[in-house]
């Protein structure tokens, strides 16, 4: 689970609720004080450091009288898919904006290989959001992104001694779903 900063923002400037405020509701071990404060500047302008936990989710929701589900957004990442970046990034530019039903469909057919984890990361966040008891039927693909992972390097042997270089490109693959309002 990710928190929406720009939500966050609107629904804490509609209830009258300051930076501080917000920043005494999350304070738990590790994060209080000038920390927890400088944490919900970061959430709120969208940058997920120190990373938000559930709990803090659950902790601002209840003090903006909201959902947890209204605040948040249900993330899955694949790490270390054996494929290339751009390869992947055709299939999550392809179910970005759909419908989960809509997006699992389109996977379903899919011939290509990063098809499997990108659905394996679709589903992961559909559970995420049935654990928040979120509306499963107005859930759509909010976010999907496919970064540059490690390389694995290996070495071809050609003629008179040479070698040639490999290289095999892997990537992360990110998928956010969110409650169609």
């Amino acid at each position: 689970m990710r928190l929406r900063g720009e939500t966050l923002k609107e629904l804490a400037g509609a209830k009258g609720i300051g930076v501080a405020q917000l920043a005494q509701a999350v304070e738990r071990t590790g994060l209080s004080g000038a920390r927890a404060v400088s944490a919900v500047r970061n959430w709120i302008a969208g940058r997920d450091h120190p990373h938000c936990k559930s709990q803090d989710i659950e902790k601002l929701a209840t003090l903006l009288g909201v959902q947890p589900k209204d605040i948040a957004r249900f993330t899955s990442e694949v790490l270390h898919h054996r494929g290339s970046p751009r390869k992947a990034g055709l299939l999550v530019d392809l179910i970005r904006g759909r419908s989960y039903e809509d997006a699992l469909n389109q996977l379903a057919f899919s011939p290509k290989r990063a098809a499997l984890n990108v659905r394996k990361a679709l589903d992961a966040a559909y559970a995420e959001a049935e654990r928040a008891e979120a509306d499963v039927t107005a859930l759509f693909v909010a976010e999907s992104r496919c970064a540059d992972g490690p390389r694995i390097k290996r070495f071809q042997p050609k003629d008179r001694g040479r070698a040639h270089p490999i290289t095999k490109r892997l990537s992360h693959i990110t998928v956010g779903l969110e409650e169609r309002r």
